[in-house]
């Protein structure tokens, strides 16, 4: 079983830079594929970024060349490095880790969520 929490959230102006956490527990952190989703309000929630047990990793368009997913397995960690910030980047951020599959870059795929961060860019 995965349980996440994330942490980094905050308000920024546009054009800044944030840096989200996600710590799971459990043993077998290095096997998930691990997803950061994004729900503003009034919309679906969204893939932003995801990395799987080998590295390889995924990009909304509008988030590429601006974001950046990495994990360290040592530290049963995920980071979704933001920079160049805007406006509609405002959401509510969430971490979530899939079982082993070839569907990893599907949101359906992911099992266990954590709780959420607000992410608010102010113009």
């Amino acid at each position: 079983q995965a349980q996440l929490v994330e942490s980094g959230g905050g308000l920024v102006q546009a054009g800044g830079s944030l840096r989200l956490s996600c710590v799971a527990s459990g043993r077998t952190f290095s096997i998930y594929a691990m997803g950061w989703f994004r729900q503003a309000p009034g919309k679906e929630r969204e893939l932003v970024a995801a990395i799987n047990s080998s590295g390889s990793t995924t990009f909304a368009d509008s988030v590429k060349d601006r974001f950046t997913i990495s994990r360290d397995n040592t530290k049963s960690t995920a980071y979704l490095q933001m920079n160049s910030l805007k406006p509609e980047d405002t959401a509510v951020y969430y971490c979530a880790a899939a079982a082993p599959g070839l569907n990893w870059y599907l949101k359906a795929w992911y099992d266990y969520w954590g709780q959420g961060t607000q992410v608010t860019v102010s113009s």
